[in-house]
């Protein structure tokens, strides 16, 4: 399974996208305005899309990747997600106003998009590949998911605070790749703590409860004015050997920092 990284800002700014991931080439997780490096041709191969919540910085690109690509398409892109984000779309986005009704034109029996709506814990199999729902802890009802790929499963936390019941099902799975959020530095953490968000003293303290052996971390969603802040204190609290990992002394986990145009090998 390929995954391509095509954003994974917390806002933008020259260089920076916001959230979305290509798995191989025609599922979509989140669609932020990463999304709009893809060509014409690579959004038309787009059949799923997989949200974790409705914020605008993981939805912004959909509503034009729809227009760009529907007439080319002869089957609806399909969106999964949960309902109360799928509600917040057909309510805030497409009604009309902000942007045309993709689930009823060109006719209600072939619309451009069709919604999947999905639950947390759910797993779902497409295009031959398993995606598992994962719990979220955020402002708005949010998920996270992971997805299995040959070597083990890639792991998306989404937006989310603290988490127990992430690290419950996370640790009965064989993970390769973690996707973490980060989007506050520690001199922000009243706000990452109001707004439902991981700063790096938090993500330490979550990394606490991972219990996978040699696992890769990436952080994701820093904000750019705060991206250099977040690295150097996520350095400092580990040269302080702050992170202790798991129940087993053998458990181990390599934090990495995500950037737009990685790509991996699942």
């Amino acid at each position: 399974m390929k995954v391509r990284v095509l954003g994974c800002s917390g806002a933008i700014a020259k260089d920076c996208r916001t959230t979305s991931f290509l798995i191989d080439d025609n599922i979509l997780v989140d669609a932020g305005t990463g999304v709009g490096d893809l060509t014409l041709d690579e959004m038309r191969k787009i059949d799923h899309v997989f949200l974790t919540h409705s914020h605008l910085d993981h939805i912004a690109a959909l509503p034009l990747m729809l227009d760009a690509v529907s007439s080319l398409r002869n089957s609806p892109v399909q969106i999964h997600a949960l309902p109360a984000t799928i509600d917040a779309l057909r309510t805030h986005i497409f009604n009309n106003v902000v942007w045309p009704d993709f689930g009823s034109i060109p006719s209600a029996d072939k619309p451009f998009v069709r919604f999947c709506p999905l639950q947390t814990s759910e797993q779902r199999t497409v295009a031959g590949v398993l995606i598992e729902a994962l719990p979220a802890v955020h402002t708005v009802p949010a998920v996270g998911y992971a997805i299995q790929g040959s070597s083990g499963w890639w792991v998306f936390s989404g937006d989310t605070e603290r988490n127990p019941a992430f690290w419950n099902r996370v640790n009965q799975l064989p993970v390769v790749m973690l996707v973490i959020e980060t989007a506050f530095s520690n001199r922000e953490s009243a706000l990452a703590r109001r707004s439902l968000h991981l700063s790096p003293h938090t993500l330490l303290m979550e990394l606490q409860s991972c219990e996978q052996q040699d696992c890769q971390v990436y952080i994701t969603h820093t904000k750019p004015a705060e991206t250099e802040v977040i690295l150097r204190e996520i350095r400092s609290l580990l040269a302080t050997n702050l992170l202790s990992t798991g129940s087993s002394s053998e458990a181990s986990v390599n934090i990495g920092w995500l950037q737009a145009g990685q790509e991996f090998a699942i």
